[in-house]
């Protein structure tokens, strides 16, 4: 019987070592890069307000402040706001128009929204993972399901 119960013990801490130190750091990960994707689709969602802004108020020039870095701002004149520069990624900048930079915005927002819902997937997976290894280590001790 002891023997048994030592059994028992080793792999419950087996299956909690599994839970600590690989679903709960992938739990954390995904979140993480769910997170970065969620930021990525604000900066979208705001470039695509202030271009239908600057479409609706007719404005061809533009004052504005410039983050420069360290919260430090500097303001800016820009004389033709016709064109727009827009990361898109790597460290490119493209000078799209207008209409051309609210394309782009609906493609990269339509997988970025692919990319939400793989991450949602993703962290479901882990976290019914996490539930399955603690039925079976109840089992394991034979505690009553809660």
């Amino acid at each position: 019987m002891a023997e048994s119960l030592d059994f028992r013990q080793q792999k419950v801490r087996k299956f909690e070592e599994f839970v600590d130190r690989r679903l709960k750091p992938d739990l954390v990960n995904a979140i993480a890069q769910r997170d970065k994707v969620f930021e990525q689709q604000k900066v979208f969602s705001d470039l695509k307000r202030n271009i239908e802004v600057l479409e609706k108020s007719g404005a061809t020039s533009l004052r504005t402040r410039v983050n420069l870095g360290s919260e430090v701002y500097m303001q800016a004149d820009v004389p033709d706001t016709r064109h727009i520069f827009v990361d898109v990624g790597l460290g490119f900048h493209v000078e799209f128009t207008w209409s051309e930079a609210l394309d782009f915005i609906s493609v990269r927002e339509a997988r970025l929204a692919r990319q939400v819902e793989e991450y949602t997937h993703l962290i479901a997976d882990i976290k019914a993972q996490i539930k399955l290894v603690y039925e079976g280590i109840r089992e394991l001790l034979q505690l009553p399901a809660e």
